[in-house]
């Protein structure tokens, strides 16, 4: 009989499966179905991301979740200032360059998605209409927008990215495909403007999320994952 953790529902080989099986299947989506999900599976998922761990149980995050004639009314916003290359205003500093193995990590990531879209090496144009897909959500129906406090500083930021990872996993676990997108950040002060937010509240990133269109050839590939040898030492003695 397999172990079981105390108080737990599963064996614990039950348990790890399960995790391992939403990690593995997990990506960042591209091109959603346009029907809604329904307010009583979006409130599952976020009922079960906000168990995520907090530095001093704080629980910095606060999510706007925007949907129908909102989505629409922000989605044309946000859009409209992407395109006119207006915008850039991150709350957080974002990273100086990407170097090493980094670059290699990030290179692979966009030609796996510039050729799967059939964008040649280079075309720059093509690379910056993709770009602004960001700012259609890629056709999901739903966006969650994650914002903090700003005195709690990057360790806000860290516990939010903790709760975006959860909230992630719970929606596939529920049959939902999820795009997490720091470009939605890169337009704070317009988001801050939209939604009428504080001026203490910094913007994270958002998430993108509905049903996936499997039948799209843009989430037709996967991206790779370095080795546990290649990221993580052990200090025995």
């Amino acid at each position: 009989m397999d172990a079981k953790t105390p108080g737990a529902r599963y064996p614990t080989e039950d348990r790890i499966g399960a995790l391992e099986e939403l990690l593995n299947e997990r990506y960042s989506v591209r091109a959603f179905q346009p029907r809604e999900v329904p307010r009583d599976t979006i409130e599952h998922i976020l009922t079960t991301a906000q168990r995520t761990a907090s530095w001093c149980n704080s629980q910095p995050w606060e999510v706007l979740i925007v949907s129908g004639e909102a989505k629409e009314r922000f989605r044309k916003a946000i859009y409209a200032e992407a395109s006119r290359g207006l915008g850039d205003d991150y709350d957080f500093t974002p990273p100086r360059e990407y170097v090493g193995v980094y670059l290699d990590r990030r290179r692979e990531s966009g030609f796996q998605l510039y050729n799967t879209l059939g964008i040649a090496r280079g075309d720059k144009a093509a690379y910056a209409k993709q770009a602004l897909e960001n700012y259609n959500f890629f056709g999901a129906p739903h966006i969650a927008v994650i914002h903090t406090n700003e005195p709690l500083g990057i360790y806000g930021a860290i516990d939010c990215g903790g709760y975006v990872s959860n909230f992630m996993l719970a929606a596939q676990a529920l049959g939902l495909g999820t795009i997490p997108q720091a470009a939605i950040a890169r337009h704070s002060g317009l988001i801050r403007r939209h939604f009428n937010l504080p001026d203490d509240r910094r913007v994270v990133c958002g998430i993108s999320f509905g049903y996936a269109d499997h039948a799209h050839k843009v989430n037709s590939y996967r991206t790779s994952r370095a080795t546990v040898a290649n990221t993580v030492t052990f200090v025995d003695v």
